[in-house]
C-alpha cells in the first residue's frame, strides 16, 4: 500500500465515554471482523478489562475501507498509563476525540487533548451517546468548540452503540487525517508503542515504521537498551496476527522477536537494523519510573516462592513493574513492588490472585522519598521502614503532583476545601461553559488512599481528576510507627507530615481497635513518632467468669480465684502473641 493511502489514527477519551464500543462499530463496518465473531469490547482481551469497562492494554488493528488502509490504536483511558498513550499518539497522524453527550468534557479528556496537540495530531471531535435521553447536545457542543476552537458543524454526532453516524466517522478519517510522511532516511527507524510477552513466541512488539522497513528474519537492534534480536515474523493485526514479508514506511504492525523479556524492548524505544543502524533515535523515549509502592505478602510463608515466580512472570510482559524482596517480622517474606499508580496496583493484585491462585496480604501503598543525610549522602527510600536514624537526616523530600479537576461550577467550593485538606495549593480556576477546571499542586502521598473516592462523593459523581508528577520538595516529614501490645509493627509504619501525624495516628489506632480481635489479655495499640507516643487505644480483655463453680462459703475463696486469674493474665500479657489479621495492613485505605 502506498503511503498516501494509509491513515494512522487513535481514539482518545475519558474512561467510559464509549471508546471501545466505537472501535467495535468500526471493525464491523469495515468488515474486519465477521458479525458472527463479534463480541462487545472486541479489542479488550483481558477479563478484567471487560468487567471494569476500561482499556488496560492498548490494541492496534488494521482495517480496509474503500481503497484506504486504516490503522487504529485503541489507547488506555486511565491517567496511570498516560506514557503509553503519549507513545501511541506519536505513532499516529490523527486522533478521534470522543466526548460523552451526557457527561461532557472531563479531566482525562483534557489531558489527552493536550497530549494530542503536543504531538501535532489532526483532532476530529466526535460526540457519542446522542441517543440517550440524558444527552445534552447543545451544552456539550459548546464545551468542545471552546476547547478545540472548532465550529459546531465540525463535530460528528454519533451513537456507537446503535451505529448511528459511524460511517461519517470513517469518511472524516480518510478526508481529514494526513497521510504518513517519512524523512527519506535510508536507515530503518520504527517506534515501539507497546510490547508484551507471549509464553510460546517470546516478546512481541507493536511498532510504527517511520523510515526504511523491517523484513522477516532481519537482525534488529533496540537503540535505547542496546538489545539485539531477530524479527522472526512481521505483519499486521486484523485483529488476529496476519504475517507478511515486510513492514513498509508509514505502516503499523507487529514484530515477533526472539527476546526473552520486555525490559529489552521498552515502550518508546526505537527499532533499527543491526546491519545498518540508525544514528539518531526517535524523540520522546524515557524510562518509566513507578511512584507508588506496596508490600505483597503471601497469606502463608510456604507460598512465598509461588508469589515470587508469579511476579517474575508478570514482569516479563510489564516492563514498568519493579520489585525487590522484603522481610517483615509479622508478615514474613514478601515482595515490595513499584507501580505507575493505584489502578496499576489494583490490576496486578487481581491478576496475581486470579491467574496464579494466590491469597495475598497487601500493605498500605506509599510513595518514594528522597532523604539527604548530614554527611551529604542522598538516599531514595521506598518505605517508611527504610528511613535511617533521624539524627543523621538533614532533610526529607517528598513527590508533589500537578493536578487538574474538572467539575460543574456548583461544586468548586467543595473541591477547594478538599484540596486544602490534603495540604494542596490551589493554583488557578478557569471555566469551560458550565464546567470549572481547577488546577492545583499537592503532595502525592496524601492523594494515594481515598482522594478519588472523596472527590466523587463531594461532587455527586461529576468530578474527574487527572495528574502528573511535578518535583520533590523538602517538607517537615516524620515516620509514624504503630505498636501492638508493645511490639512495633514495621509493615504499618508510614511517612506523614508532622502537622497531620496526631490525627492520622489517632484515626489509625481507632480503626485497628475494630479490626484486631480481642485476646484473653488487654492489648495496647499505640502510635509513636520516634520515642514519643502520640495516640493510644486499648482492646479490653475477654473476662472468663472463673467464679461460676463457687457457691456459698467465705468471700476470700472468690478473691483467691480472681487473684489467680489476674496473675495468669499478667503473665499472658508478657508472653502472649497477638494475631494481626490481614485487613489491618490496608487500614489506611478504609473509609470511616
Amino acid at each position: 500500500m502506498t503511503q498516501d493511502h494509509i491513515r494512522n489514527f487513535c481514539i482518545i477519551a475519558h474512561i467510559d465515554h464509549g471508546k471501545s464500543t466505537l472501535a467495535d462499530r468500526l471493525l464491523e463496518l469495515t468488515g474486519t471482523v465477521e458479525k458472527r465473531d463479534m463480541k462487545a469490547q472486541h479489542l479488550d482481551k483481558m477479563d478484567l478489562e471487560r468487567e471494569k469497562g476500561i482499556t488496560i492494554k492498548l490494541a492496534p488493528v488494521r482495517m480496509q475501507y474503500k481503497d484506504y488502509e486504516l490503522n487504529l490504536i485503541d489507547t488506555p483511558g486511565h491517567v496511570d498509563f498516560s506514557y503509553e498513550v503519549s507513545r501511541s499518539l506519536e505513532a499516529c497522524e490523527g486522533a478521534l476525540l470522543i466526548v460523552d453527550a451526557t457527561q461532557g468534557i472531563q479531566a482525562q479528556t483534557l489531558a489527552n487533548v493536550y497530549l494530542a496537540m503536543a504531538a501535532e495530531l489532526t483532532i476530529i471531535p466526535v460526540m457519542n451517546k446522542i441517543d440517550l435521553p440524558a444527552a445534552d447536545v447543545k451544552k456539550v457542543s459548546a464545551e468542545i468548540t471552546s476547547l478545540l476552537g472548532c465550529k459546531p458543524e465540525d463535530i460528528l454526532h454519533i451513537s456507537a452503540k446503535t451505529g448511528q453516524g459511524v460511517p461519517e466517522v470513517l469518511d472524516a478519517i480518510v478526508a481529514q487525517v494526513p497521510a504518513p510522511k517519512s524523512s527519506q532516511l535510508p536507515e530503518t527507524r520504527a517506534l515501539i508503542f507497546d510490547s508484551y510477552y507471549d509464553d510460546y513466541r517470546g516478546v512481541i512488539l507493536y511498532v510504527r515504521v517511520f523510515d526504511g522497513g523491517i523484513k522477516k528474519n532481519a537482525a534488529i537492534r533496540m537503540m535505547a537498551t542496546g538489545a539485539e534480536g531477530i524479527a522472526l515474523e512481521v505483519g499486521a493485526l486484523r485483529p488476529q496476527m496476519k504475517a507478511n514479508q515486510v513492514l513498509q514506511p508509514g505502516e503499523i504492525g507487529y514484530v515477533v522477536t526472539n527476546l526473552k523479556t520486555t525490559r529489552d524492548a521498552k515502550v518508546g524505544d526505537t527499532v533499527t537494523l543491526a546491519a545498518q543502524p540508525a544514528t539518531e533515535q526517535l524523540p520522546g523515549y524515557r524510562d518509566v519510573q513507578p511512584f507508588v509502592y506496596a508490600g505483597f505478602f503471601p497469606e502463608s510463608n510456604e507460598y512465598y516462592q509461588e508469589l515470587k515466580d508469579a511476579i517474575e512472570k508478570l514482569n516479563l510482559s510489564d516492563s514498568a513493574l519493579q520489585f525487590a524482596p522484603e522481610n517483615s517480622p509479622v508478615l514474613g517474606f514478601g515482595v515490595r513492588i513499584g507501580f505507575l499508580g493505584l489502578l496499576h496496583m489494583d490490576i496486578i493484585r487481581e491478576r496475581l490472585e486470579r491467574e496464579y491462585d494466590l491469597e495475598l496480604v497487601v500493605t498500605n501503598p506509599s510513595t518514594d522519598y528522597q532523604v539527604v543525610l548530614i554527611n551529604g549522602q542522598e538516599l531514595d527510600i521506598k518505605s517508611a521502614a527504610e528511613l535511617p536514624d533521624p539524627a543523621k537526616i538533614l532533610e526529607i523530600r517528598e513527590p508533589w503532583i500537578k493536578g487538574e479537576i474538572v467539575v460543574p461550577q456548583d461544586y468548586v467550593g467543595n473541591v477547594i476545601q478538599l484540596i486544602s485538606g490534603k495540604r494542596g495549593l490551589q493554583k488557578n480556576i478557569s471555566y469551560v461553559e458550565q464546567q470549572a477546571l481547577v488546577s492545583f499542586e499537592a503532595p502525592l502521598a496524601n492523594l494515594l488512599t481515598d482522594f478519588y473516592d472523596q472527590l466523587k462523593s463531594l461532587t455527586s459523581g461529576y468530578g474527574s481528576f487527572n495528574y502528573e508528577l511535578d518535583d520533590y520538595r523538602a517538607e517537615d516529614l516524620v515516620r509514624l510507627d504503630f505498636y501492638v501490645a508493645g511490639d512495633i509493627v514495621s509493615a504499618l509504619s508510614i511517612m506523614v507530615h508532622r502537622s497531620e501525624a496526631q490525627s492520622i495516628g489517632r484515626d489509625t489506632v481507632t480503626k485497628l481497635k475494630d479490626i484486631i480481635p480481642r485476646q484473653n489479655f488487654q492489648v495496647a495499640l499505640q502510635a509513636a513518632i520516634g520515642g514519643k507516643f502520640i495516640a493510644r487505644e486499648d482492646i479490653s480483655a475477654y473476662r472468663k467468669d472463673v467464679t461460676t463453680g463457687l457457691y456459698g462459703g467465705d468471700v476470700s475463696r472468690k478473691k483467691k480465684v480472681l487473684a489467680k486469674q489476674a496473675k495468669g493474665k499478667k503473665r499472658m500479657k508478657r508472653f502472649g502473641k497477638v494475631d494481626i489479621p490481614s485487613e489491618a495492613f490496608t487500614v489506611m485505605l478504609k473509609r470511616d
